[in-house]
Parts: C-alpha cells; structure tokens; sequence
C-alpha cells in the first residue's frame, strides 16, 4: 500500500497526461502531492523524508513548466530527484562514513562492511545512471514517449533493480536464519 501510494502522484500524472496534455498533468502531479503530504499530516502519521523532497522538487519544477510554459521543467524533475538520492548516498558514505542503506535496512540483515558499502554504492550508482536516462529519454524522445518511460520504463528498471539486490542479499539472509 505504501508504494501505491507513493506512486500515487506519478500515475495521476500519466493519466492526466494521456487525457489532458502535459501542462495539466504536470498541475495535477503538483496537487496530487501536496495532497499525499496534507492526507499524512491530517492524519498525524509520519512524512518521509523523500516525500518532502519530491514535493519541493515537483513544486519547483512543476511551477517552472507551467509559468514559463515550457515542458523541459518537468522532464529534468526526474533526474534531479534521481541525482539527489545519488548525490546523498555518496557523500554520506565518503565524508561522513554513514552508510544510509545500513541504517535502513541494518536491523533486518547482518553483512559484513564491505559488502553493505558495495551495496550503497550500486544504489547510488543505479540512481545516477537513471538520471541520465531520463535526460536521454526526455530529450530523444517525443514527451508521450517520455511520460510512458517515466511510469512504466522507470518502475520496470526500479524493479529488476530491487530484483537484482534481493539476489545480492540473499546469502546474508540464509546466513543470519543459520546462526
């Protein structure tokens, strides 16, 4: 349910899109999301801090395509959001020597360090590589092509991905059940 809803804005956003155009769509991700942070707030449960960051960037960037009318705004919302995640998992790792995923995921999985090091560097890895895939689907590519690469291409990538990582883990999981 907590993916669903997190994709929540994206889907609104490719609906939209596929009905009324790109300048619509991109207000309706714009409210769509300030609506998934008001529900969670009404609600007095606990606001991700990715969620609060996506917002900001849609909310910049959203704003930008529809004031200048110009939909390359919302094409780079993307490979900002992606090159953010990258950007904060490397710099957390080397100048500050905290590993984000280990603090994510340390309490259900025991590895040894640099095994959870190559872990958060092919997380930040992943997450640079698919910001310059948008850039390289968004401007090669008509924005219908892009929408649907946005929805379906990212979340197909971000799965095989996720796929790809619960194959890394595995040993460590069938490890930690034997201890």
């Amino acid at each position: 349910m907590k993916f669903l809803f997190d994709l929540l804005p994206v889907i609104l956003f490719f609906i939209a899109f596929k009905l009324q155009g790109i300048y619509v769509a991109t207000a309706v991700a714009i409210a769509a999301s300030l609506a998934q942070i008001g529900w969670l707030w009404l609600r007095g449960r606990k606001i991700d801090a990715m969620l609060l960051v996506s917002l900001a960037i849609i909310v910049v960037f959203g704003s930008a395509t529809l004031l200048l009318h110009d939909e390359t705004f919302i094409k780079w919302k993307p490979t900002v959001l992606y090159w953010m995640f990258a950007s904060v998992l490397s710099v957390s790792a080397l100048l500050f020597h905290k590993n984000l995923i280990r603090s994510m995921l340390g309490e259900q999985i025991r590895m040894p360090d640099p095994a959870w090091s190559k872990l958060n560097f092919s997380w930040a890895g992943f997450f640079a590589c698919m910001g310059f895939l948008n850039l390289y689907v968004a401007f090669n590519y008509p924005t219908d092509t892009w929408v649907n690469f946005k929805l379906f291409g990212g979340m197909g990538l971000m799965l095989a991905f996720v796929i790809a990582q619960g194959l890394f883990l595995a040993k460590y999981v069938e490890q930690k059940e034997t201890e």
